[in-house]
């Protein structure tokens, strides 16, 4: 299965072998990783095994994370996308077996707008060409610009409850309340 997605300013593919570079760029800064338990990965082995876990999501599961393009540049500025998780090693606190809807950028590309766009063609992606019920969100109490923008896309906050000695706020929205 292929991904393609497009908005005004970003291309939303594949996440590919030859994306390393980007995503190495992206989990080695420690800015980025701030809210994502402050452990970003140190070699490009690292990258390539977070690429590999991606496209399996792509053939097990038909959904992933999509590799972001900024059409003005040609650049990849990090990812976008939809994760299942499911399972017992794939829990947040007690949710298990919920669609992540999730975001990350390299720092220079942050307060662009870009996560908003992006999160707003993958909500559309998953409710209407993948029919998923229901779309999910987490976001670290602190990390104040992920909260805005969850809220921002529509996804109405449920509750909060502590996760890895961190407070997490939770997020729903449902197909039927979406547009």
């Amino acid at each position: 299965m292929t991904f393609y997605l497009e908005t005004e300013r970003l291309i939303m593919r594949d996440l590919l072998e030859s994306d390393i570079q980007g995503i190495f760029e992206l989990d080695s800064n420690p800015d980025v990783h701030k809210y994502l338990g402050n452990n970003p990965i140190k070699t490009l082995k690292q990258a390539k095994d977070s690429i590999k876990f991606v496209r399996s999501q792509y053939k097990e599961r038909h959904i992933g994370r999509f590799a972001t393009i900024e059409k003005s540049s040609g650049n990849f500025i990090g990812w976008s996308g939809i994760k299942l998780n499911t399972g017992n090693k794939e829990v947040l606190g007690t949710k298990r077996d919920f669609y992540d809807i999730g975001y990350r950028f390299i720092p220079r590309y942050w307060g662009k707008g870009y996560a908003t766009e992006s999160a707003i063609a993958v909500l559309n992606f998953g409710f209407n060409k993948l029919n998923i019920e229901t779309m999910c969100g987490a976001a670290e109490t602190g990390n104040i610009a992920s909260n805005k923008i969850l809220q921002k896309i529509g996804l109405k906050y449920i509750e909060q409850f502590p996760y890895e000695d961190e407070m997490i706020n939770w997020y729903e929205l449902k197909k039927e309340n979406y547009g």
